[in-house]
């Protein structure tokens, strides 16, 4: 594996990190308030691309690394096999893009209905 290749796998372990990070960051509040001001424009940022359907620039560009290291796809490593189908699920469409927005939403709603009841 050369650089290019190795940063699209950074890449894509980054990708997962926010993923994690828009759906649970809300409990990060609990126990630091101003982390809510990273929190929520990552949890817009997430939904939006769920409900306009829109590709994360992530995407692209670890497409672009992967070009660029001579791969021409996921070449079963630990990330690719297990990471990867975290990030880009099997199955993908619209109707299922709109229902993860929503739970992304609902989840975090709770949570700051938690955090907010917990401060008041």
């Amino acid at each position: 594996m050369n650089v290019a290749g190795l940063f699209a796998d950074l890449l894509v372990v980054l990708h997962l990190a926010f993923i994690v990070f828009v759906i649970f960051g809300g409990l990060l509040a609990l126990r630091w308030r101003r982390m809510v001001w990273l929190h929520l424009p990552a949890v817009l940022w997430g939904a939006l691309i769920e409900f306009v359907g829109w590709v994360c620039p992530l995407t692209p560009l670890e497409n672009r690394l992967r070009a660029a290291a001579g791969e021409a796809g996921y070449v079963h490593s630990f990330i690719e096999h297990y990471v990867a189908p975290l990030v880009y699920p099997a199955g993908l469409t619209p109707h299922v893009q709109l229902y993860l927005g929503v739970g992304v939403i609902v989840v975090n709603l709770l949570v700051y209905a938690y955090v907010l009841r917990r401060s008041g």
